[in-house]
């Protein structure tokens, strides 16, 4: 579904990506680990279209997406549901989730969508009208979870879904992602938690200073001594 190819980019004149290259197939989980500041932020803003490609190229669905706009990008399918959840906190709740669906994909299924994200996230309609920033983190980032899925993804982004969340709220945000992926849609996921990301990744890339420096299952990372001992202390 998503395929990357020696891809750089930065910022001004700082590079930031050397060369990257990983591939997606459709239906799979896809997991990204790596330190701060590795890179891995800059290449999901690049897949999605936010940051401008050096060199190298982006394929979705096989066609070539390099140089297309965000816009066009989220009309194929190709959604990202962002670091820090990124809502606006004087909206309500179901403004919030209205946002994600004004694309001609999505606009057309917005009531079916606007459904089912109610039934996967109860407490979002429950609080349907109060606003966005007087919610907790958990439920704010079921509300940044559920904008993206108004958006009809084929392939979901998550840029760290469990950043500074209760350990029970990751748990259920980790089984949010699997439910998600069982209903058939692509998700690739740069996650803190190593453990649990690369758990349940059918397959899995370590990225530092830029450049992929690991590959394989996510049991096969996993398992691997370099890895362990890098971001599990083990």
């Amino acid at each position: 579904m998503l395929k990357v190819t020696e891809l750089s980019t930065g910022y001004g004149e700082n590079q930031v990506l050397f060369g990257v290259s990983i591939q997606i197939g459709q239906g799979e989980i896809a997991g990204m680990v790596g330190s701060n500041a590795a890179g891995k932020t800059t290449l999901l803003h690049t897949i999605s279209g936010v940051n401008r490609v050096w060199a190298g190229k982006v394929e979705f669905c096989d066609e070539n997406i390099t140089k297309m706009t965000p816009q066009c990008r989220t009309e194929r399918g190709l959604i990202q549901c962002p670091e820090g959840r990124r809502l606006f906190p004087s909206l309500n709740v179901l403004e919030n989730l209205l946002i994600g669906s004004y694309s001609k994909r999505a606009k057309p299924k917005r009531n079916k969508s606007l459904k089912h994200v109610y039934e996967m996230f109860p407490i979002l309609f429950e609080r349907r009208y109060q606003p966005a920033g007087l919610m907790s983190g958990g439920e704010q980032q079921m509300c940044a979870i559920g904008r993206a899925l108004m958006g009809d993804p084929a392939l979901l982004i998550m840029d760290e879904p469990s950043l500074g969340l209760a350990p029970i709220i990751v748990q259920k945000v980790f089984e949010i992602i699997e439910q998600i992926n069982r209903e058939g849609v692509t998700i690739l996921l740069v996650e803190q938690n190593v453990r649990k990301a690369l758990s349940i990744s059918a397959h899995a890339y370590a990225m530092e200073s830029g450049k992929i420096t690991m590959h394989g299952t996510g049991k096969e990372l996993l398992q691997d001594e370099n890895l362990r001992k890098t971001y599990l202390g083990i």
